[in-house]
């Protein structure tokens, strides 16, 4: 029967790709339930696919959520949830006892206290997915935590790496969302291009792995082969390789801490290429505010990203141009945000009030283009 996989986001890029490895690998894994944010047709193809249950938030709002997860038996959650939408859903996997397989930033960079507690209370694992902090993740359990001394974590560079500023305030939506390695979802794909995804996973890197923001660099590598290195002590790299495919580690955290032979393709050394570079952080600059945000904490880091979704969603609907993107963030930080949630409702009335003054920014750089 193998081990019962609920799959949350089940028709974005995450949620697609952990159904390929269970269709691939059915004496591995079954299926118990799948949940999608608006596309009923898919969820209720799926169900019939695979025999499980399903839910649409849409339709069916947290207390359906709620009724699959307690219901469907998962050994394990993925989390593929896109935003901020995906903070509740983790908690409430967590709260059920379920391990939960994590490719939504949101619900460290907004509430990592928390969502620890409920953690530890319940005996329930967080495994990391995104393809950098599964390969910290990984090198971290197999050196030791106590040998690391830097964390570096790899970035595409996105599309516009090597643009002048001439050529930033020029691109579209379009040009934004032609990532040159990764397929992903829109929002997240826009985030490779300014950057703020590093700055996102900069921050969760500080949390998962209880590090100083000084102690997590950030490097260029356009090819995203090396997905992440630690230094040891004693000055030594240590990388995690791999093709360009999300399948890898959403199949770590599914079978970990085992290691498992299966049907993705391995990576090839000859013939490779692979270089590294500083990011250029005085043009794209919200690294250096991620990082700010990481080290003041309290709510600066729900702000970051609120105001980076709501800016990102701007920039999609034609209302702000690329560059725009990273003054409305720095204008939202402005506030205080020197509050510490104590509970999840906190965290999202935190994140309401920093979408409110995105969202006065926004409109002011609107009315000036």
């Amino acid at each position: 029967m193998g081990k019962r996989v609920l799959v949350l986001g089940c028709t974005g890029s995450i949620g697609s790709q952990t159904l390929d490895i269970i269709r691939n690998m059915p004496q591995d894994f079954t299926l118990c339930g799948v949940a999608a944010g608006k596309n009923e047709k898919a969820v209720s193809a799926l169900c019939g696919e695979f025999k499980c249950a399903g839910t649409v938030f849409s339709r069916d709002g947290n207390e359906g959520l709620r009724n699959l997860i307690e219901s469907c038996g998962a050994d394990i959650a993925v989390n593929g949830i896109s935003g901020s939408a995906g903070l509740m859903p983790s908690a409430m996997a967590l709260e059920a006892g379920m391990d939960l397989a994590l490719a939504n930033k949101e619900t460290v960079v907004m509430a990592w206290n928390l969502i620890r507690q409920i953690s530890e209370r319940t005996g329930a694992r967080i495994i990391p997915v995104d393809s950098e902090h599964s390969a910290i993740f990984n090198l971290t359990q197999r050196i030791g935590p106590e040998n690391i001394s830097q964390i570096i974590i790899t970035a595409s560079g996105g599309p516009f790496r090597e643009y002048s500023p001439e050529q930033l305030k020029e691109v579209t939506a379009d040009d934004a969302l032609r990532h040159p390695t990764w397929s992903m979802g829109p929002k997240i794909t826009v985030d490779s291009a300014s950057l703020a995804n590093k700055g996102l996973e900069v921050i969760e890197a500080v949390r998962l792995f209880d590090v100083p923001a000084e102690h997590v660099k950030v490097a260029v590598h356009p090819q995203s082969l090396v997905h992440s290195l630690v230094r040891t002590k004693d000055g030594m790299l240590y990388a995690q390789i791999s093709n360009p495919d999300m399948r890898h580690p959403i199949l770590g955290a599914l079978v970990w801490p085992e290691n498992r032979e299966n049907y993705l393709e391995p990576f090839e050394l000859f013939g490779n290429t692979m270089t590294f570079s500083k990011p250029r952080t005085d043009l794209f600059t919200m690294i250096g505010l991620a990082y700010k945000c990481a080290e003041k904490s309290s709510s600066y880091t729900i702000a970051f990203n609120a105001a980076n979704e709501a800016a990102v969603a701007a920039f999609l609907e034609h209302k702000i141009n690329f560059l725009s993107i990273a003054d409305v963030v720095e204008d939202t930080l402005q506030d205080d945000w020197s509050m510490i949630p104590g509970t999840l409702d906190e965290v999202m009335e935190a994140d309401r009030r920093a979408r409110e003054k995105a969202a006065v920014r926004i409109e002011s750089i609107r009315g000036s283009l």
